[in-house]
């Protein structure tokens, strides 16, 4: 029966994309719809989203999740071609496995870690509780790369890897437009990762954008230009709680705001 569900939800998607011109009446649900959480975490993966089983879990997640969710720490899995990633373990070794690690404080920006294994996972985690308590200069301990990750986990929702998929192509192909017209403007700090399960299958394409903090939901191609000049007009560092949501028309919510605080957030910039 939830197989048949799905598969209807996701006919009736690939019917609404035909036609841009129809109003979704998913976006007034979308502000306030953001997990709350301190810091994201990312596992690098040497393989995509697509091939990812409906429910991913490793040894090393597991062992950073346990700790991270008492302090409002969230581990997924991404994936690119350009972003490092160590190798698969065999099946039978995955407690062996090592990760590359991104993660993204609402305090402190991005910091990446080039080795994470069961090995040293409590160290690991107590530099990641670490980086959610406040520092003096945010901007100065930045990079100004901004960080697109597109959920495309389509095992566990094919409206993500639908919907996910073709957005990831427009943004790499909207990209790479910028790029040949302006070979050192901008759109060269913006990197574009697929991650696994974000939560709201309903609302893709979810698009997490960091070091920013926000996320945005039921975005589609055409979508694409207007977000990156959006995202790319914005300083690059964890928005405040009192800013303006980022892409309004998309706003499912920012990091470090409760449910509560994301629809007040909203509320007080485009309230009726």
């Amino acid at each position: 029966m939830r197989l048949l569900r799905s598969i209807k939800q996701c006919a009736r998607i690939r019917s609404f994309a035909t036609s841009s011109t129809v109003p979704n009446p998913l976006k007034s649900e979308l502000p306030g719809t953001a997990p709350s959480h301190r810091s994201y975490i990312f596992l690098h993966t040497p393989q995509p989203p697509s091939d990812y089983a409906a429910k991913i879990s490793t040894p090393v997640q597991r062992a950073l999740l346990l700790k991270a969710v008492k302090w409002g720490g969230s581990v997924n899995f991404s994936w690119s071609k350009e972003q490092p990633a160590i190798p698969a373990r065999p099946p039978g070794e995955e407690k062996l496995q090592e990760y590359y690690l991104t993660a993204f404080s609402s305090t402190r920006g991005c910091l990446e870690i080039p080795n994470v294994s069961l090995t040293n996972a409590d160290e690991v985690e107590a530099r990641l509780r670490e980086h959610v308590e406040p520092a003096e200069d945010i901007a100065a301990s930045s990079s100004q790369d901004i960080h697109l990750y597109v959920c495309t986990h389509g095992a566990r929702d094919c409206r993500c890897g639908d919907t996910g998929g073709a957005v990831v192509k427009a943004i790499l192909e909207e990209l790479q437009k910028r790029r040949e017209l302006d070979p050192v403007g901008p759109s060269h700090r913006v990197k574009v990762a697929e991650v696994g399960h974000v939560g709201g299958h309903k609302y893709a394409a979810n698009v997490l954008v960091y070091p920013h903090g926000e996320w945005l939901g039921l975005v589609e191609p055409h979508d694409v230009s207007q977000i990156l000049d959006a995202v790319l007009a914005a300083p690059s560092r964890p928005m405040a709680a009192s800013e303006a949501p980022l892409c309004p028309s998309h706003w499912r919510g920012r990091m470090n705001l409760s449910k509560e605080e994301q629809l007040e957030l909203y509320s007080s910039f485009h309230g009726s």
